[in-house]
């Protein structure tokens, strides 16, 4: 009882914020407070929000990609490096070795490298192409924040051994609010290795899709898999077809292809069908989705913001017993394995 008491005020101050899981605040997890509609009005106020700011940056987004990524809440650039400076660019990646750092989900490993400053001085056109205007103008309406994305160099290395299924290939919304992530291959995706795959329009609050939030916020947190009841909830075939939407569709897509979506949407890693490496740029934002401006964020300035993921590590590392670090390092070396 005196646990509760003292932790209840702050139960109640993350209702105004990200905070998604059922599991852990007994406030988000109530079927009580649900059923009087809080976790929906949750989803629709920061909804709201989000398309009150993505209004106000649409105007410097290009057209055709703002209206992709508001028919299908992705939208997918082929050449959005000019050919002629890609092959530079990914080999000069590729060659790039420094810290890395990796972890395990079923039978995939995820190897990420920061994006800092040592590797923008390493590969100056990575920096010129993260400062793009264009490209800037898209991560902040995808967003819905004036924000810089975290930027990794991220390998997947499926069919890595391992007896439990990646989680990652279940199809899932990331939170029940908007939030970035982008994908530069630098290699070919064919479906065989298991593409970024995207349920078209899955990203819209429709009455469909709040029917579904109310009755999975009234679902026992115990009762369901470990990561809905978390907040990032799984979904199947059933579900989307009484949402009545699409079936999922897979981004098998060249190398020099930019992919950008809004992880509110369903969404999932294909299955990967062979064992290999796949490499790519990506970029991650989310902010507080209840902030009714839309910059403003410290640790987005320059200087600071690249330097964001190494302080993120050594902040989990120091506090591993308290909150958990599933990013082990591995040492210095290079995105993909070398002969």
């Amino acid at each position: 009882m005196i646990r509760k008491a003292l932790l209840a005020p702050i139960w109640a101050l993350q209702l105004a914020t990200g905070a998604k899981s059922f599991l852990d605040n007994p406030l988000i997890g109530s079927q009580r407070l649900n059923r009087r509609g809080l976790h929906v009005g949750r989803v629709q106020l920061a909804a709201a929000l989000c398309d009150w700011r993505r209004r106000r940056l649409a105007a410097k987004v290009r057209p055709e990609w703002r209206e992709a990524f508001d028919r299908d809440g992705f939208v997918a650039i082929p050449d959005i490096i000019p050919p002629e400076n890609f092959a530079a660019l990914r080999e000069a990646v590729l060659n790039y070795e420094g810290p890395a750092r990796e972890m395990r989900q079923g039978d995939a490993i995820t190897r990420r490298m920061a994006v800092d400053p040592a590797m923008l001085r390493a590969v100056p056109a990575l920096q010129h192409l993260l400062e793009r205007e264009d490209i800037v103008a898209l991560f902040h309406y995808v967003a819905s924040y004036r924000i810089a994305p975290l930027h990794y160099i991220q390998t997947i290395v499926s069919k890595a051994g391992g007896n439990e299924p990646d989680p990652q290939e279940t199809l899932h919304a990331d939170s029940f609010h908007s939030s970035l992530k982008a994908w530069l291959f630098l290699n070919p995706v064919a479906v065989e290795d298991g593409p970024f795959t995207f349920v078209p329009g899955s990203h819209r609050f429709t009455p469909e899709r709040l029917a579904w939030e109310r009755a999975r916020s009234l679902a026992d947190p115990r009762a369901i898999d470990r990561l809905s009841a978390r907040g990032s909830p799984r979904i199947g075939a059933r579900e989307l077809a009484a949402m009545k939407l699409p079936a999922p569709q897979a981004l098998a897509v060249p190398a020099n292809t930019l992919v950008v979506a809004d992880t509110v949407g369903f969404h999932a890693r294909g299955p990967s069908l062979r064992s290999g490496e796949r490499v790519e740029l990506w970029s991650y934002a989310r902010r507080n989705p209840f902030l009714p401006w839309l910059g403003g964020d410290p640790s987005s300035l320059p200087g600071i913001a690249e330097r964001r993921v190494g302080l993120v590590w050594k902040v989990r590392d120091r506090l591993a017993k308290q909150i958990g670090q599933p990013w082990q390092p591995v040492g210095s070396r290079t995105p993909v394995e070398r002969d």
